[in-house]
């Protein structure tokens, strides 16, 4: 279970500064603290520090394909839990099935619409109240 002072954390991976900036903003919005890794590589020492409750995670990152972060994150027993939002341009059926059996808790196209980032994150959280 997570503390009270990591619940409200969201842990945006995005390289581009502006899409990384309007989702720390839309997050914040959804009432929680935003923090951000513009590439794969501090991801899961932020993972460690932080604690958040949910990720959101681009695809096409400099240094690591995000599918094959995902697949690391999902090989990690502490973040079985962790709610993984996929956030890409990629919008073909193939791209989102591909994300979603590679673990992704949902699957989301830029551009994101607030409105169904702030009800995909309910959502994924009402879930895992109720799954504990």
């Amino acid at each position: 279970m997570r503390s009270k002072s990591t619940a409200k954390t969201a842990l945006i991976v995005e390289d581009e500064t502006d899409t990384a900036e309007m989702l720390a903003e839309m997050i914040r919005l959804c009432g929680y603290q935003a923090h951000h890794a513009y590439s794969a590589q501090p991801v899961f020492d932020l993972l460690l520090q932080q604690k958040p409750a949910l990720l959101l995670l681009d695809i096409i990152l400099p240094d690591k394909n995000g599918i094959e972060l995902l697949r690391a994150i999902r090989a990690e027993k502490q973040f079985d839990n962790l709610p993984v939002i996929l956030v890409s341009g990629n919008c073909q059926p193939g791209d989102i099935e591909k994300g979603l059996l590679s673990g992704a808790s949902a699957y989301l196209t830029k551009p994101v619409a607030f409105w169904e980032l702030k009800e995909t994150i309910e959502k994924l959280l009402q879930r895992q109240v109720f799954s504990l």
